[in-house]
């Protein structure tokens, strides 16, 4: 007696000479077709599918922001809520995925690293221009896209473009019928903690009943920047553990730069007034 399953018995399509395929709507060759590693190291396709996959997650992010801000600006924060949600989760996965990356040890990484030339994750231009969205603009990192003017000009236009987080303090205006002063709405630097914000967000907080839907947005916020921080403190743990604290390969001072960045707040109102309640 068998066990073997026919699916067409039950229907199932199984000729796709004239139909799309599941491998023709995702273009899995191509997908598929982009791992090239330069070396014969076992390790160096673990390390280029985790970045890949990262970028892939990364475009997701990208639509989910984009979508978001738009839908604030009409007004329309319900469906934000859930994109919102989204993208923490999003971030959830990215940080999953240094456990994996973590399965390399500092004696496998050795075996390619020297391939890797300059090339350094610091360089994602997606990896910017979700910090560009969310209102931490370092306009020095331009420079590393200044070779790809397409790139380029993509993080210059985010720059003449709100940030999401410039959204979320517009609609507070709105709400308290108040108005921050206008450096708080600086478009081609980091957003800096300020104190008309602080106490804006703490009267939200204060009164959730009375504010719910910007108490929700804030709460969404908050949990965003609190699964992208683990994503980087996972980051830095990760790279520790496989270089120590050698330079990274495009040129960063490799840990002590990561360290740096965990000092990054996204939205530092939103944290700071915690204490104030």
């Amino acid at each position: 007696m068998t066990n073997s399953y026919n699916p067409e018995d039950d229907g199932a399509k199984m000729s796709f000479a004239k139909d799309m395929s599941y491998g023709d709507y995702l273009n899995i060759d191509g997908l598929l077709h982009g791992q090239r590693p330069m070396s014969e190291a076992h390790d160096e396709m673990l390390f280029i599918v985790q970045h890949q996959t990262s970028e892939l997650w990364m475009r997701l992010i990208l639509h989910e922001l984009n979508a978001s801000r738009e839908l604030m600006l009409q007004d329309q924060p319900d469906q934000v809520f859930k994109m919102l949600s989204r993208v923490a989760r999003i971030f959830e996965q990215l940080n999953n995925a240094w456990d994996v990356l973590r399965t390399m040890t500092p004696s496998d990484y050795t075996t390619f690293r020297d391939d890797l030339g300059a090339s350094s994750g610091f360089q994602s231009h997606q990896y910017r221009l979700i910090e560009f969205m969310l209102g931490n603009r370092n306009t020095a990192m331009m420079k590393v896209h200044e070779h790809r003017p397409e790139l380029h000009k993509m993080l210059a236009f985010e720059l003449t473009q709100p940030s999401l987080y410039h959204v979320a303090l517009r609609a507070l205006e709105t709400e308290l019928n108040t108005e921050f002063a206008p450096d708080t709405y600086k478009m081609d630097g980091p957003h800096t903690s300020n104190d008309a914000v602080i106490a804006a967000w703490a009267e939200i907080y204060r009164a959730p009943n009375e504010h719910w839907m910007l108490y929700q947005l804030a709460e969404k916020l908050v949990d965003l920047e609190d699964y992208f921080r683990r994503w980087r403190f996972n980051h830095v743990t990760t790279v520790e553990r496989v270089i120590g604290f050698k330079r990274g390969t495009g040129g960063t001072s490799g840990v002590k730069y990561l360290r740096r960045m965990l000092e990054v707040e996204l939205f530092p109102e939103l944290w700071h007034m915690r204490g104030d309640l």
